[in-house]
């Protein structure tokens, strides 16, 4: 499968077949500007939500933002680990200047209300994966990334607080490379049908 054919806008059932992130260090301007960016989460939000209680959000770091951050996330680094190694540092300081576009999604939970943690958990999930597909259908390619630093109380701090947590780094731009195919569970494992035990 070539480059066209992910990400197909040509139907929505085309698209969900061919739906595929990009890899942030391959992601290079344009990115969406600021107006766009909002409207990529506008869209999201329009995401299975029990409560009504948008238990999520998004920080936007800017380009002229990045090199804090990466000074941010090393310090936090060398405080856990301070025998760390150049690459491994050198590694967190390229994952902070990635793509045009940084969005950090947060965890947001709400505390007071009857709807279980794990209930908010899978919608934040939900919302994320959401921005990939509003990013997706705007003609950019999108990629949704963890690591060290999103379990991480220290860089959690920089963009919020306990019970809070970082759900994810979401990246935005142009790919420069061609996207690959990842392999995919086969559906036999994933999809069943359910066999009840016989009464007795």
């Amino acid at each position: 499968m070539s480059e066209k054919h992910y990400n197909d806008l040509s139907s929505l059932s085309a698209y969900l077949l061919s739906r595929r992130s990009g890899r942030p260090r391959n992601m290079v301007a344009p990115g969406p500007s600021d107006a766009q960016i909002e409207e990529i989460v506008n869209i999201a939000m329009r995401t299975p939500d029990h409560g009504k209680l948008a238990p999520w959000k998004v920080i936007a770091v800017a380009l002229d933002q990045r090199a804090l951050l990466a000074q941010a996330i090393k310090s936090a680094y060398l405080k856990e680990k301070p025998n760390a190694g150049r690459m491994e540092l050198e590694g967190l300081e390229a994952m902070a200047h990635e793509a045009p576009t940084l969005l950090v999604m947060l965890s947001s939970p709400v505390a007071s209300t009857k709807i279980p943690l794990w209930e908010q958990e899978l919608s934040c999930g939900a919302f994320a994966m959401n921005i990939l597909h509003a990013t997706h259908a705007m003609g950019f390619v999108g990629g949704w990334i963890t690591g060290w630093p999103a379990y991480n109380e220290d860089v959690r701090d920089l963009f919020g607080s306990t019970p809070e947590k970082i759900a994810g780094f979401l990246y935005i731009g142009t790919s420069n490379a061609e996207l690959t195919e990842r392999p995919r569970p086969e559906l036999k494992k994933i999809l069943s049908l359910w066999t009840p035990a016989a009464a007795e």
